[in-house]
């Protein structure tokens, strides 16, 4: 007789390259969010929630593959044979909502949005394949004045999260500028701009790692090439002298001003229309912010974000305070957020170039920088519990835990069973700051017992007299009339 074999049980685990975010996680994130997202509408942005799923013509970046004709993306095909996919930013999707709605939209569109975005690209230490982003964007204004407004508002936004001023700075650089020094050293023909892209992607790359490698570093991969400390080689440009030395002076323009730096480019790219009109733009985004935020932004050559993305200005920001990484090595946490000019994306469903710029915020990553600055610390606190000495009276305490409620205090009511000491442990596990203790003696009396949780730690930790214990009882009677009143108080207490 065949053996019966049991069901099989699914192994409960995450899925690879996915993670689960649980309570603080969670309202951390959603508190920085909702900072950022204020700070979006103050600036006159309206909110666009678009769908998760694309189109794959929609979202591009086709490769040859026929059975999967999508890179680094979730796909799968539609019962009617269409291929769909996973959204994996905010940015095509806006392009695609406008290029069908712009009839009836506002020129400029300005919008704001943020959610979860997905890539399936290889997993790594803090590399998920989803993340959620918080972007804003202007479609419909080629004015440098709206490039100028993204860093603006990108500034605010991060000191809104308690970023101070001083801990970051806003970079700008503009492709064309980076087009015209191309142009300038040989590597770009105007006529012919396919023609030389890989060595621009060496170069642009070597620029890219100007902060890891150094001006030696970027020199040896602009030339022949570079062994790393491994005895590892990397293939170089295969730049001429003069050409190196064209580069570097450019990743080396940034002066005290904006206007010198801008002043120093004109001067190395004067040979380039296309750089020239870069110029022009850097100079008027950076008069612009002149007016209250020179302080915080800053023109720099040696930014280099996705450029074949980009048309025009782009911009990132650097947090520059110091944190301690896994090793205890202290090092700057770095970029959190970028953005750009991107004239050329919705063109791919018009015909017609509209122009547009935006910004990205890395959600995860921010939310990172913020909890590092702060170092470990208290959690957020939990709910007011509200404890159950008689199970006869369950209606009365789930009265007291609506009156918190209704006066704007998280507040629960225990559902478990057990007694005072398990319930207790609940609160402990939950972070209560308070539990509210009323039996029939309390009821009687018309009192209840509030026991102070979080202050009862601190005298635990701190306390070392009993004359200090007493001035500060970490339980107290007080009117059942009065209790939002009294939980009030015990939880200003903690503040």
């Amino acid at each position: 007789m065949a053996k019966i074999q049991k069901p099989r049980r699914p192994k409960a685990e995450t899925p690879r390259g996915f993670r689960d975010y649980a309570g603080a996680d969670v309202t951390e994130r959603d508190a920085m969010l909702t900072a950022i997202t204020d700070v979006y509408h103050r600036y006159g942005f309206d909110p666009l929630e678009t769908s998760a799923v694309e189109t794959l013509d929609a979202l591009g970046k086709f490769l040859p593959d026929v059975d999967r004709p999508n890179e680094g993306v979730f796909a799968w095909r539609d019962e009617d044979e269409a291929w769909m996919a996973l959204r994996y930013d905010l940015t095509a999707p806006l392009a695609r909502f406008y290029a069908q709605n712009h009839l009836a939209l506002p020129t400029p569109y300005r919008r704001y949005a943020v959610g979860p975005v997905w890539r399936n690209e290889k997993p790594g230490p803090g590399r998920f394949r989803q993340f959620y982003q918080c972007d804003a964007d202007t479609v419909g204004s080629a004015s440098p004045a709206a490039d100028a407004e993204i860093c603006m508002m990108l500034a605010d936004a991060l000191e809104a999260v308690g970023i101070a001023r001083g801990d970051y700075v806003i970079r700008i650089n503009n492709r064309k500028v980076l087009n015209g020094v191309m142009e300038v050293v040989g590597l770009l023909d105007p006529a012919a701009p396919d023609a030389g892209e890989a060595a621009r992607g060496v170069v642009l790359r070597a620029i890219d790692k100007l902060d890891r490698l150094g001006p030696d570093g970027v020199r040896a991969l602009l030339g022949q090439g570079r062994k790393d400390e491994s005895g590892d080689f990397t293939e170089g440009a295969g730049l001429g002298a003069g050409q190196i030395e064209i580069v570097m002076g450019f990743v080396a323009a940034e002066r005290d001003t904006g206007a010198a730096t801008c002043a120093r480019l004109r001067d190395l790219v004067s040979e380039s229309k296309t750089g020239l009109e870069g110029v022009d733009e850097l100079e008027a985004i950076s008069s612009l912010l002149a007016a209250g935020y020179a302080d915080r932004a800053r023109i720099d050559p040696s930014v280099v974000r996705g450029l074949g993305y980009y048309t025009g200005p782009v911009y990132e920001a650097e947090l520059t305070f110091e944190i301690t990484d896994e090793k205890g090595r202290k090092r700057q946490f770095g970029s959190v957020a970028g953005g750009g000019r991107y004239d050329d994306l919705v063109m791919r469903f018009t015909g017609q170039r509209v122009p547009a710029t935006g910004v990205s915020i890395g959600v995860d990553r921010l939310l990172a920088a913020l909890q590092a600055k702060r170092g470990a610390g208290a959690e957020a606190p939990g709910p007011v519990l509200v404890t159950v000495m008689e199970k006869d009276r369950l209606a009365e305490y789930q009265a007291m835990t609506a009156e918190l409620r209704q006066a704007g205090i998280r507040a629960e009511m225990f559902l478990g069973g057990g007694n005072m000491a398990k319930q207790l442990k609940y609160a402990d596990k939950r972070g209560a700051p308070v539990a509210i203790i009323e039996g029939g003696d309390e009821r009687a009396a018309g009192i209840v017992q509030l026991k102070d949780l979080a202050l009862g730690a601190r005298l635990a930790a701190e306390i070392e007299t009993n004359e200090e214990w007493k001035a500060q009882p970490a339980q107290i009677e007080a009117p059942r009339a009065g209790l939002v009143d009294a939980v009030r108080a015990m939880l200003a207490r903690g503040v």
